[in-house]
């Protein structure tokens, strides 16, 4: 098959995930990654992951199938960011949905569900690598059934979580280390940390696990 996998983010965490699956899927089929739409030509499959920007009809007309790995229950959850938000909220185990994109936002139809087991520790990178796993293993197997596959509509209550932004970083210094852990857990240390406001200044904090500990 010809496969391309697109990633519209240079710096998004999916590049290397996507690195990953180009090589184990070239061993059967003609598989490219690119980083823009304009580059996606004809074939029988396109891979979108962490994309930005929604895929126009022209877009997806070029391809059999277009597939996407949301992590959420879809229909609940569609939108930006769905891991961060689900995991703010205190979630360790998390909904991946592998569907079919439509022109409407996550709106095509689920051929699987599966999910991230989480222990309430990770960080982002750990979290970040969970979720490359995930997703890997579900576009494998979709590739894999490709031809015997069936699709079921979404069915349920709809609902979006929003685009995130650095001032979602922002956490109230009056909470504790504790209350405030999911936070630091989903923040970059380096593109959005964690940041908080205290008598006219902005104060940015970073956490870093201690490796010795951890390996002991």
């Amino acid at each position: 098959m010809k496969i391309t996998i697109l990633t519209d983010n240079k710096k998004s965490y999916a590049v290397p995930v996507a690195k990953k699956l180009q090589k184990f899927l070239s061993a059967r089929h003609d598989v490219r990654h690119i980083y823009s739409q304009t580059k996606l030509t004809t074939g029988d499959l396109a891979i979108f992951l962490s994309c930005e920007r929604i895929v126009p009809p022209v877009i997806l007309a070029k391809n059999k199938h277009n597939v996407v790995v949301h992590s959420s229950p879809l229909p609940k959850g569609k939108g930006w960011s769905p891991l961060t938000w689900q995991i703010l909220e205190g979630k360790n185990r998390i909904p991946f949905t592998l569907f079919e994109a439509v022109e409407k936002l996550d709106a095509g139809d689920i051929y699987r569900q599966d999910f991230l087991e989480l222990s309430g520790h990770e960080l982002l990178h750990e979290i970040q690598k969970k979720a490359g796993e995930i997703i890997i293993r579900m576009i494998v197997w979709f590739v894999a059934n490709i031809k015997k596959i069936k699709g079921r509509r979404q069915v349920g209550r709809e609902s979006f979580y929003p685009r995130r932004r650095p001032a979602d970083s922002e956490v109230d210094p009056h909470k504790s280390l504790i209350a405030l852990f999911n936070n630091f857990r989903v923040a970059n240390n380096e593109q959005y940390p964690v940041f908080f406001r205290y008598r006219g200044r902005k104060y940015i904090l970073k956490i870093y696990q201690d490796e010795r500990e951890a390996d002991s």
